[in-house]
């Protein structure tokens, strides 16, 4: 989890670095260096949003796959009990 936040951070990062680096300004201007942790905190914010989708998706497809192969063990214990009947 830890992972994913602190690569967006730096990913917000090096958007707020790209705009002032588009605009030709100086990176780090005394009156601009507050919109360098807005931008860590927004990435931050997404990656945290996108730990949670997939968490919400890893446990869909977890109970998902132990219905299917709940299903798959019935179906084979029908097969054998025709095969030995």
């Amino acid at each position: 989890m830890v992972h994913r936040i602190a690569f967006w951070s730096c990913f917000g990062l090096a958007v707020r670095f790209w705009q002032v680096g588009i605009e030709m300004r100086p990176f780090f201007n005394k009156g601009s260096l507050w919109a360098y942790p807005v931008y860590a905190a927004g990435g931050a914010s997404f990656g945290y949003w996108l730990q949670g989708v997939d968490d919400r998706q890893r446990a869909v497809l977890d109970e998902r796959k132990r219905a299917l192969l709940e299903k798959r063990a019935r179906k084979a214990q029908r097969d054998a009990e025709r095969q030995g009947a």
